[in-house]
């Protein structure tokens, strides 16, 4: 089964799902039988990171899915200890080892965090070329990164910049500079942590449009190119996070979504993260 997700071409030239399952906060011991219910469902796009622990689950659910490597696209992330290059090479290694992948489709430097790790992320950046040279990772981007962070980087740009991103903090102004850049942005907390699901506004077009709150946000994220990672622990709202596919908001629903903007971050300021 597959969801006929579209497919996203970065800069690179490699082909991103524009919409995939997050496992952040997926408990180690459920990651096996939540990925494995969004592969079910038909998800292709899963994305982790060593920070949360799920690596082996995720892994774990892949290899029992029997689906072909090359129809799946696997994301994790490099943490913040791990910048210095040899330390980045052993967490990548890691990261694979319990994946149990040859490769990873994008390798994500998960935050700058130059308040406690300056600009290690720098020479972390370099590593990171690298890996893609060795075909660790066919793809590379970073999360978390503001313009002048991207600034002091060397060499290829990123392909993604995955951020926090949702109705009420739609990142207007970033979105127009990593499109100036001709970096992809990938949203992470797509639904605003559930918070948005409840906007009268959300909720009207929700009643328009027959669909769930959910499924309305997520299709506004997609209208507006970006990737989408929504993440949950049940089957019922995986399978209801994937039926995205088969209505369009107006230019009306997206601008009065477009309005819910409170820039009411939830997560870390990346500038402040002091982790």
């Amino acid at each position: 089964m597959s969801l006929n997700t579209p497919m996203i071409t970065m800069n690179d030239g490699k082909p991103i799902p524009q919409f995939g399952v997050g496992t952040y906060l997926v408990p180690p011991e459920d990651a096996d039988r939540v990925v494995a219910i969004a592969l079910q469902v038909g998800y292709r796009h899963i994305d982790t990171a060593a920070l949360y622990g799920n690596e082996r689950g995720v892994g774990a659910a892949i290899a029992e899915s029997g689906i072909p490597r090359d129809e799946l696209f696997v994301t994790t992330k490099l943490w913040n200890d791990q910048h210095e290059p040899d330390k980045a090479r052993v967490a990548i290694n890691a990261s694979l080892e319990k994946l149990g992948l040859d490769h990873v489709d994008l390798y994500l430097i998960h935050w700058p965090s130059p308040r406690v790790y300056g600009d290690s992320y720098v020479a972390a950046w370099d590593e990171l070329q690298e890996f893609k040279r060795e075909g660790l990772a066919t793809s590379i981007g970073v999360s978390n990164f503001n313009p002048e962070h991207l600034d002091k980087l060397r060499g290829e740009t990123p392909a993604v910049n995955q951020v926090e991103l949702h109705p009420s903090f739609s990142q207007a102004s970033l979105r127009d500079e990593m499109e100036r850049r001709g970096i992809l942005i990938e949203s992470w907390s797509p639904l605003g942590r559930g918070a948005d699901l409840t906007s009268d506004t959300v909720t009207q077009i929700a009643d328009e449009t027959g669909h769930t709150p959910a499924q309305v946000v997520i299709r506004w994220h997609l209208q507006h190119g970006l990737v989408a990672i929504p993440k949950s622990v049940t089957r019922a709202r995986i399978e209801e996070n994937g039926v995205v596919f088969d209505f369009e908001l107006t230019p009306a629903q997206m601008l009065a979504i477009d309005g819910l903007n409170r820039n009411a971050r939830h997560g870390a300021d990346p500038v402040t993260a002091d982790f």
